[in-house]
């Protein structure tokens, strides 16, 4: 997660429930075990050059290889964006990134390499059939250099691929408690929806706004006004620990049990937004 300075986070904590109309249509999604979840978690090491390179080779194992897997070369960086991309029957998008870079203090397994090291399971969740969306996961490079990497990435889409895109998913820092969405700067409709399947899949998932620590990469969607959500896991007991940007930050930080739940949420979230996205939705929230 990139920060302009660290100082004590002014947390907002708001329970969210929420109901949708569901369609008619069953969720159908598939998930890795977590066992093979927390593997990938364990393939943090390196520099962020090695990041890039262990990114790619897992998203190549998960299936995505030939024309679907791809390098986007970005100015200003010596990276580029790892790009995969799962085609679907219509021309509407859904795009799901996290940033794999780190900063030299602490392993950075929290920030990001959870967030980044999840992009190739979730993959292999909704591969298993055909999708309306075609799903674009990239792994954003230099995030904590000022979303270098996703700001690169929105500049360059056109006009018809911006008013194709339904929804951005951003996943920064999990894995240190369970899911918790930055409801401030989440698009309500996608908020609702992500309350709704973790309402059916009986997974808590709260508010915590986190205004004051900086910038995440779902920010530079925001200037071509694609809806974005983000996905973390900080709380003020676990901003209190200091692990961001660290010595701290390394593997046995994360809870696992907590991190492979909030992959369960994300890959039934994709998947269902993939049914409601441009469906007519009433909700109702508490």
């Amino acid at each position: 997660m990139q920060r302009s300075k660290l100082c004590a986070a002014a947390a907002t904590v708001l329970l969210l429930h929420a109901w949708i109309v569901a369609t008619s249509e069953t969720l159908q999604f598939s998930l890795v075990s977590q066992e093979g979840v927390e593997d990938r978690l364990r393939k943090y090491t390196g520099d962020n050059k090695q990041r890039e390179t262990t990114l790619k080779q897992m998203f190549t194992d998960a299936g995505c290889d030939g024309q679907h897997i791809s390098e986007q070369s970005v100015k200003g960086s010596k990276l580029p964006n790892v790009i995969c991309v799962l085609p679907g029957s219509s021309d509407k998008v859904i795009i799901v990134g996290a940033h794999f870079d780190r900063v030299s203090e602490g392993d950075g397994v929290v920030d990001n390499w959870s967030g980044a090291s999840l992009l190739p399971s979730l993959y292999e969740a909704v591969k298993i059939k055909p999708r309306k969306h075609t799903y674009i996961f990239i792994g954003f490079t230099d995030e904590e250099k000022g979303l270098v990497g996703s700001h690169y990435y929105v500049r360059q889409m056109t006009n018809a691929q911006v008013a194709a895109t339904d929804a951005m998913v951003n996943l920064d820092t999990l894995g240190l408690a369970p899911s918790e969405v930055w409801a401030t700067h989440s698009d309500e409709w996608l908020i609702d929806s992500l309350a709704s399947i973790a309402n059916q899949l009986n997974v808590p998932i709260t508010g915590v706004n986190v205004d004051q620590l900086g910038s995440s990469d779902a920010e530079s969607f925001t200037e071509r006004k694609i809806p974005r959500i983000t996905i973390h896991s900080l709380t003020q007991e676990t901003w209190n620990a200091r692990i961001l940007h660290t010595s701290k930050d390394k593997l046995s930080a994360v809870r696992l049990d907590d991190y492979y739940e909030t992959y369960r949420l994300l890959a039934a979230y994709i998947a269902y937004l993939d049914q409601v996205v441009g469906l007519p939705v009433k909700t109702t929230t508490h």
